[in-house]
């Protein structure tokens, strides 16, 4: 099978998440359902419920996530309406950065102002990633100067 670089976009995919688990302190569980749900435009806790069983089992998981300001309450059930929810604007900007990172249409930051794993006194896993990272960015760079095909 041929290889299409144009589905190649998972290649630092580990990196990529290794960074914003560490930026926002995220677990896994927490950054796969706030994916899982930032292609529903509104969810009631039915569907976010329905998710969670592949997830780590967490019983706190959602009210963590609602109370750090991941997800907010769109609108208060009463009655037979359910409540609805959304995820929040720090949860889309931090997904569509994601996205765009995977895709290579940014860097990853490489300041220890917006980067934590640039920081002094850091694990040595963080130090791996860093380097990781700079190798990325830039793999990143030749792709964003590389003229068109044509």
């Amino acid at each position: 099978m041929k290889k299409d670089a144009q589905y190649d976009f998972l290649k630092y995919w580990r990196v990529i998440r290794y960074f914003y688990k560490a930026k926002y302190n995220l677990g896994q569980g927490d950054m796969d359902m706030l994916l899982f749900l930032y292609s529903e435009k509104y969810f009631t806790k039915d569907t976010y419920d329905k998710f969670n069983q592949v997830l780590i089992w967490d019983k706190n998981r959602f009210n963590r996530l609602k109370a750090k300001g991941w997800i907010v309450l769109f609108r208060k059930g009463g009655g037979k309406l359910k409540s609805l929810y959304d995820l929040s604007y720090k949860s889309k900007r931090m997904i569509l950065e994601m996205y765009k990172k995977l895709n290579g249409e940014e860097l990853m930051p490489t300041s220890p102002c917006y980067n934590p794993i640039f920081r002094e006194k850091v694990p040595y896993s963080h130090i791996v990633y860093r380097n990781m990272i700079k190798e990325m960015n830039e793999a990143t760079k030749q792709l964003l100067h590389q003229p068109p095909e044509l």
